[in-house]
């Protein structure tokens, strides 16, 4: 079996999941009625999408070549530049991920304080019962 084939296969499973996974969390989020769930569809939708970031800085579904770190090894002559533009991993996505964890755990918490509260004071985590019982 061709390995060319086989890399492309599983990137395009990869990336077929990563999309039915963000459609399922965006129907969670909007479509669910329970608090507690709409988080976990949050919190989903936000790994989902910090997977989808990290495979825009990876190197070989673009350029076909083989990945490395981006960590110049050589003295920098013009060849070396260009060979490490060409298969270095672009290390932004990769910080913008570790923030956005960072951000989303604090989001989470706070989601979870905040269902917390609602239920305290309505007594259910349920939004049709909640829209009911304000007013």
């Amino acid at each position: 079996m061709n390995l060319e084939f086989v890399n492309s296969y599983l990137l395009i499973i990869t990336l077929t999941s990563l999309l039915v996974n963000s459609i399922i969390a965006i129907y969670g989020i909007f479509y669910r009625p329970h608090y507690i769930k709409k988080v976990i569809a949050l919190t989903i939708l936000s790994d989902t999408m910090n997977t989808f970031a990290i495979y825009l800085g990876y190197r070989r579904w673009i350029d076909n070549v083989n990945p490395r770190p981006p960590v110049l090894t050589t003295p920098p002559t013009d060849e070396a530049l260009d060979s490490f533009i060409r298969q270095a991993v672009d290390p932004l996505p990769q910080a913008l991920v570790l923030t956005a964890v960072v951000i989303g755990l604090a989001v989470t918490l706070f989601l979870v304080f905040q269902g917390y509260i609602l239920y305290t004071h309505y007594k259910t985590l349920d939004m049709r019962e909640i829209k009911k019982l304000k007013g």
